[in-house]
């Protein structure tokens, strides 16, 4: 029986209408209002959706106690990363006993070598509710490190010099940047992003001499077009310092040589719109993973860094129509691809001397696989990591000589009770209304039974062409040994099935994504995999907007949903552009300026469209200081449907008032907020915690 407090009314903000009218028609919108930000009663409204939250869930609060406390034991507390070596030093990330945060350290040579502390992330968050450091990277003398840092959860990071002889903080200090800083090779120069503040578009790339902090950074690059957004980086070699500008169909790049910090960066190839390349170099070539010329699922292709430009590109790999290429690595005698052909992917070995062309052999019906960071140059060994629904995280180093593989780590799992051989994995085809395949990943018990009966989650993206592979989860656990169904929807708008799996899935063919979902839930039930009665949908930001789009269209199929950051006021969000990502995201969505767009978006939004009907169960999440889905989106739905709910099923809100778009920081915290989560479904299954 749940234990939900149904007794307890949920609070009602005021009613402000406004009129929002373009191309001739009008929406109104009552809640408007709540994106006043510094607005006094907006915050109090908000302290009363998180009042409401506590008091239905008060006598279920133990149990997210309890499950939380379960999730923690399963995980190795002392834990540290696989070392790697990179100019003279390896390389650690490790974490101490009840610690939150994680600390980065180094050893000289070798790994019996003192150790040397360069951030522990502990002590540099303490005082802050929110504490992320972004990256940090090391000065080519190995005697400096820049490192950024977020304290609100906005992605707004401060870049700081660390004197890693004396550990002193040096006075150079930037604010609002990306959080990655790029040393040339003079370890006095670094280059950097700078975003704006309210738009927190990555806007301008400076330079800046660390050795004369007060001295004006000069500006390298601005990028005017709105669409795009900056990124500064290093070659593999650091060689050559990149500046990239990037918007969702079209990149740029430019280049200088590091050791000419003082020079202009010169221009690859000019932004041609839906020319993507990414840019690799190797000795005096640039390899280029593009889609040019009608590469949809991409090629490699070669210039010389003297004539960079497209109309000097050989073909290296060539494009396949069967075949989506991903990424692209160097080493000295060898070019890796990552390759992703049926959904499934493949780490494909080439000699640059055309000697041997090979791939790691792996096997699987359904599982992550992808290449790790392999940092040093002259090298024959390749990191790579593989895991699926049933497989912990495992970190491999493949001989491309000897053709030997080490696993040098698989994540410890802190239960006596489990053996991957009790799980069972399966790759599922649906068939979608237009007749299209949709593959689902799932995972389950060995014990558990299929029926009508079994509790499913079915879980989806499908966005911005990011895939969701099938990896594991210790948290996941929690839910299949009470016998729970997990299952992913590789639904369009990811890259699963190539290219053309996300173009099918974007813009003017956006319901392709939520109909997949749909169909995929259907599907499940039709098999009896699980029943109306006992699936659960589950989503965050983009794919949040998926969830709300789904329970408008078919709430009848859904027991329950969690809908974590959602974006799900999609047209006004598209129209403001004075809101952080909105210019840059039109070629995903559309821009609703443009009256077919509009007409579109508007059509599926799912604040613009919710109506009156039984809505399922529904978790939502945000936080205050979110800079990719504003607060007041979910805040406003939540609202909504709660008005337009003809059922008696809950409408929760999950404020966290200390986060942004990733939510809490610190891997204790992240699994309080997951034990929520888990803990609202198994309260509507009945589970037993305890």
């Amino acid at each position: 029986m749940s234990l939900f407090d149904f007794s307890v009314n949920p609070p009602k903000p005021k009613k402000i209408p406004k009129e929002l009218t373009i191309h001739g028609h009008s929406r109104m919108d009552d809640y408007y209002w709540l994106k006043e930000r510094d607005n006094p009663q907006v915050l109090e409204y908000l302290k009363r959706e998180d009042d409401y939250y506590k008091k239905v869930t008060k006598k279920i609060s133990n149990n997210a106690g309890l499950l939380f406390e379960e999730l923690k034991s399963r995980i190795k507390q002392e834990d540290s990363s696989v070392p790697y070596f990179f100019n003279g030093y390896w390389y650690i990330t490790r974490f101490e006993k009840e610690k939150q945060y994680p600390i980065f350290a180094r050893r000289k040579d070798t790994m019996e070598h003192i150790e040397e502390i360069l951030f522990d992330c502990n002590e540099l968050a303490q005082g802050h509710s929110y504490f992320d450091l972004r990256s940090f990277s090391i000065s080519p003398d190995n005697t400096k490190a820049a490192f950024g840092t977020d304290t609100k959860g906005r992605r707004l990071y401060q870049i700081q010099i660390k004197d890693l002889n004396t550990g002193e903080i040096l006075p150079f200090k930037v604010e609002n940047t990306n959080g990655r800083g790029v040393w040339a090779k003079d370890n006095k120069h670094i280059f950097y992003t700078e975003k704006d503040e309210e738009t927190l578009r990555a806007q301008e790339v400076f330079r800046s001499n660390i050795e004369l902090p007060h001295e004006k950074p000069h500006s390298v690059y601005f990028e005017k077009d709105e669409a795009f957004s900056l990124f500064c980086s290093s070659t593999k070699s650091r060689d050559y310092i990149l500046i990239s500008s990037t918007s969702t169909l079209t990149t740029e790049h430019r280049f200088i040589k590091s050791d000419k910090p003082l020079g202009d960066f010169e221009l690859i190839q000019a932004r041609d719109r839906g020319l993507e390349y990414f840019v690799s170099q190797y000795k005096e070539h640039f390899y280029i993973l593009t889609n040019a010329d009608g590469a949809k699922n991409f090629k490699v292709v070669k210039t010389n860094i003297a004539h960079p430009s497209k109309p000097n590109w050989e073909v290296v790999i060539p494009h396949r129509h069967n075949t989506l290429l991903e990424d692209i690595d160097l080493f000295k005698d060898y070019i890796v691809i990552t390759e992703r052909r049926t959904g499934l992917s493949k780490i494909r070995i080439k000699r640059w001397d055309e000697s041997e062309d090979f791939y790691i052999p792996i096997k699987g019906e359904t599982y992550c696989l992808y290449t790790g960071f392999n940092p040093q140059f002259d090298s024959q060994k390749l990191r790579y990591g593989y895991t699926s629904m049933a497989t912990p995280n495992s970190i491999f180093e493949f001989d491309m000589v000897s053709k030997t593989t080490e696993l040098l780590k698989q994540t410890q799992v802190l239960d006596k009770e489990f053996n991957p051989l009790n799980y069972i994995e399966e790759r599922q085809w649906a068939v979608a209304r237009d007749g299209t395949k949709v593959p689902i990943s799932m995972v389950y018990h060995k014990n558990t039974k299929r029926d009508r009966s079994t509790p499913l989650v079915l879980y989806a993206y499908g966005a911005y062409g990011h895939t969701i592979d099938p990896g594991f989860s210790t948290n996941r656990l929690t839910l299949l040994d009470r016998g729970f169904v997990f299952a992913i929807a590789h639904v369009r708008g990811g890259e699963y099935l190539g290219r053309k799996w996300y173009e099918t899935g974007k813009l003017l063919l956006k319901k392709n994504t939520f109909y997949d979902f749909i169909d995929c839930s259907q599907f499940l039930i039709d098999k009896n995999y699980t029943s109306a009665d006992h699936l659960y949908a589950c989503g965050g930001s983009a794919g949040g907007l998926l969830v709300g789009a789904i329970i408008n269209e078919a709430p009848e199929l859904y027991k329950g949903a969690i809908a974590s950051v959602p974006f799900v006021d999609v047209v006004t969000t598209m129209l403001d552009e004075t809101i952080p990502l909105t210019t840059s995201e039109y070629d995903e969505w559309g821009n609703p300026n443009d009256e077919l767009f509009y007409e579109y978006i508007l059509s599926y939004s799912p604040y613009d469209n919710v109506k009156p009907q039984n809505y399922p169960h529904l978790y939502v999440t945000t936080g205050l200081h979110d800079s990719q889905v504003q607060y007041w989106e979910p805040v406003k739905w939540v609202v909504k449907i709660r008005e337009n709910q003809t059922g008696n099923h809950l409408v929760l809100l999950d404020i966290n008032f200390s986060s942004g778009h990733g939510g809490a920081s610190g891997r204790f915290n992240i699994l309080k907020e997951i034990a929520r989560q888990y803990n609202f479904i198994l309260n509507l299954e009945n589970k037993e915690i305890a």
